[in-house]
């Protein structure tokens, strides 16, 4: 699974770098040199591996392209199917993939923290992955899917005091996800119940607020945008436990 990890690592490195510092086409060659730079630090470089990496490198160039081109033309069908396939062909092709070392098989071997030293490198580089695309590629998804939906962004009406908050979930969402995804490795998934339960708890006076209110968004399209940015965020972190499992 070499290949899916490098394609991961790629996304969450050109999408981290884009809500860094949005600059054209900057992100999506930091992602690329990433997937570049680990792939020959796991001694990635069998013929059959330097022609994936150069594929994964576009791909994740692409992805960065798209993206940025959906959200300006309010269009998400393109990069969310950019996204889908390139899992499926990652996935479906990584039998043919090499097995990962190099130096990030020497530094599993001498590190000393316990839960890294079990770990072969080709699992260190899945788990980095899926840990990275909880960041802005996780945010970047939901959005997609959002747009996708047509699903109103309360945050676009008139200013209003019981909306504004909703700006958080570009920091929330990137913490909830990694929460989640560290209970499941943890076995403690029972947990991440009990944190989306909470959240529920704590926007229902938010949605609330919504009922009687005379301008903005209406309660039913504060309460869809919500319901449907939770669930995507929250089986992109479940997707990514059953990557790594």
């Amino acid at each position: 699974m070499s290949w899916l990890a490098l394609w991961l690592i790629g996304l969450g490195a050109a999408d981290l770098a884009h809500s860094v510092r949005p600059v054209r086409t900057l992100p999506g060659l930091l992602g690329a040199t990433a997937v570049i730079v680990v792939a020959l630090a796991a001694d990635l470089t069998e013929g059959v591996d330097l022609a994936a990496v150069a594929l994964i490198a576009g791909a994740v160039f692409v992805w960065d392209r798209t993206v940025r081109h959906g959200f300006g033309t309010q269009r998400a069908a393109l990069p969310l199917s950019l996204l889908v396939l390139s899992f499926l062909l990652l996935v479906g092709f990584s039998p043919a993939a090499s097995e990962a070392g190099g130096v990030v098989d020497a530094w599993l071997d001498a590190t000393p923290l316990r839960w890294l030293a079990g770990l072969s490198a080709d699992e260190a580089l899945l788990l980095s992955g899926a840990l990275a695309v909880q960041c802005s590629t996780g945010n970047v998804v939901v959005r997609l899917v959002l747009l996708a939906t047509d699903t109103v962004n309360p945050a676009r009406g008139p200013a209003h005091d019981a909306t504004r908050t909703l700006k958080g979930g570009r920091l929330l969402g990137p913490m909830e996800r990694l929460f989640i995804v560290g209970l499941g490795l943890a076995g403690n998934l029972a947990a991440a119940g009990i944190v989306i339960a909470a959240k529920g708890l704590l926007r229902w006076p938010e949605l609330q607020a919504r009922r009687d209110a005379a301008d903005g968004p209406s309660i039913d399209e504060v309460t869809e945008y919500f319901l449907v940015g939770s669930f995507v965020s929250w089986i992109w972190a479940l997707g990514a436990l059953v990557v790594v499992s």
